[in-house]
């Protein structure tokens, strides 16, 4: 064939080349960093659980959001959208965390606070957890940052400062609120009450959590060295895996941690994750916050 012809043929060639190479499976994009809490899965049934005129409230991004609303094979039903919200319950007179999932709402800071006063779940309480929020406290108002809100005075200053507490922590891990300001007084955020935080926060796993090694412990601590130790006990109380990781800060400031640890055993079972801090004077595991899980089976 001449020279002339094999250019006719190639242009043709070129095209179907193209339409093809047009229709290849497109890459999948970066889906960018992980929310800030994980989410909290939902333990079994028979296992511990994780556990002024008022005006429409804008709509913070949640802590941690589920996947959009898709469409039931069967059924055809809509998924409703769900969020994940930072508690901070009352336990031996000091704030600690936990989470809940629910439907999400464009009233965040009313579904926030009607679960603090419904109280921590039964396997919460069973750590000692409790609250002291009574029902009907809400927001009457978000501006500039500020939630404004009444919170009941009665009770002893111990109690009525924790109460306090717990809705400014509570609530200020929405974007939308920096600050809040109770019965009119000044407005207050999280550093005015990081007195009644024990020495180790631990903000995940939460309580009845069901967890899969590698699990990755988080939260904040004010211990010696900085350092955080970490152990996971099986149903039995044996230790089977240990960890320990540095805080931003420690020895008299607080600052956060995260420390990887893995475990390998053959079945699902119940089980403890021990977050504590290791006594300079004699070696032993002070300060401790035991948080119990369910741990799955894995080599």
């Amino acid at each position: 064939m001449s020279r002339h012809g094999t250019v006719r043929l190639g242009v043709p060639a070129l095209v179907v080349a193209l339409l093809v190479g047009g229709c290849g499976t497109p890459r999948s994009g970066d889906l960018g960093p992980a929310p800030s809490a994980p989410p909290t899965s939902t333990p079994p049934a028979d296992r511990p659980e994780p556990t002024p005129t008022p005006v429409a409230e804008p709509t913070p991004p949640p802590t941690t959001r589920a996947p959009g609303p898709s469409a039931a094979a069967s059924t055809g039903a809509r998924r409703p959208d769900l969020v994940t919200i930072e508690l901070w319950y009352v336990r031996a007179g000091r704030l600690v965390p936990t989470r809940r999932t629910r439907p999400a709402t464009v009233a965040t800071s009313r579904l926030a606070l009607t679960e603090l006063a419904a109280g921590p779940s039964p396997a919460e309480a069973a750590t000692g957890m409790t609250t002291v929020l009574p029902a009907g406290v809400e927001v009457t108002r978000i501006a500039d940052g500020v939630a404004t809100l009444r919170v009941p005075s009665a009770g002893d200053p111990v109690t009525r400062r924790l109460r306090e507490a717990q809705v400014v922590w509570t609530l200020t891990q929405f974007p939308t609120v920096r600050q809040v300001r109770l019965d009119g007084a000044a407005s207050v955020d999280r550093a005015d009450y990081t007195d009644l935080l024990p020495p180790i926060v631990v903000t995940g796993p939460v309580i009845g959590e069901r967890v899969a090694a590698p699990l990755v412990v988080t939260g904040t601590a004010d211990v010696f060295e900085a350092t955080v130790s970490v152990r996971v006990l099986d149903s039995a109380g044996r230790e089977v895996a240990t960890g320990f990781g540095t805080a931003s800060c420690g020895s008299g400031c607080r600052g956060g941690y995260r420390v990887q640890v893995g475990w390998r055993t053959t079945r699902e079972q119940k089980g403890t994750i021990e977050v504590y801090e290791v006594s300079a004077r004699d070696g032993s595991r002070i300060n401790t916050t035991a948080v119990p899980v369910i741990l799955t089976a894995g080599d």
